[in-house]
Order: structure tokens, then sequence, then C-alpha cells
């Protein structure tokens, strides 16, 4: 990933296999939010519009420093659309983000 992501997902909520909300981190300039809820209609918009969104997780005590893992994208397909970190979803997946 050659520019920062926008948004770090932290951790995902899913019911009946499509993600609820995720619990992220918002880039805001150089800096980083403290974690936000963002609902499925949200990341999709976010997504649509181009922003980068990536998995991974805050490094303790060094602020705005992530492990990042996968980048996150709208996989279409069959007049469905999937959040992923795969390119072939069939479903929401978010690798290397845990349930919450």
């Amino acid at each position: 990933m050659a520019r920062k992501p926008d948004v770090v997902i932290e951790a995902a909520r899913y019911k009946n296999g499509q993600i609820v909300m995720v619990r992220a981190y918002e880039r805001r300039g150089a800096t980083f939010s403290d974690h936000v809820l963002i609902e499925r209609k949200a990341l999709v918009e976010r997504l649509q519009k181009g922003e980068r969104l990536a998995v991974g997780s805050r490094e303790e005590l060094k602020a705005s420093t992530f492990k990042l893992g996968s980048e996150v994208q709208l996989v279409k397909q069959n007049d469905h659309e999937w959040i992923s970190t795969r390119p072939h979803a069939t479903s929401d997946s978010l690798d290397g983000a845990p349930v919450f």
C-alpha cells in the first residue's frame, strides 16, 4: 500500500454473513482518530468514493502507528456487493479483523 489508508479497520461485527459495522480509526491529516464505529452503508459509500481502507491494529504506545494487513475492497458479483480483503469474494470477509 503506497499511500496511508484513510480508514484502518480493527474489528468487524457480522450478522447473517454480512458486515453490520466495524470498529475503525479514521485518518485526520497526519494522525488518526480514536476508534469509531462505522456501519455497512457508510463503508460501501467510502469505498465507492475511492477512499483507501485496510485491516490493521494500532501498535501499543505508538500513537498513530499501525500494523497494516490487507487492503479492503468492494467486490461486485451477480448484483451483490461484498466488502472483502479478497478480490473474488462471495461474501463479506475481512481477513485479520477479529469479531467484536
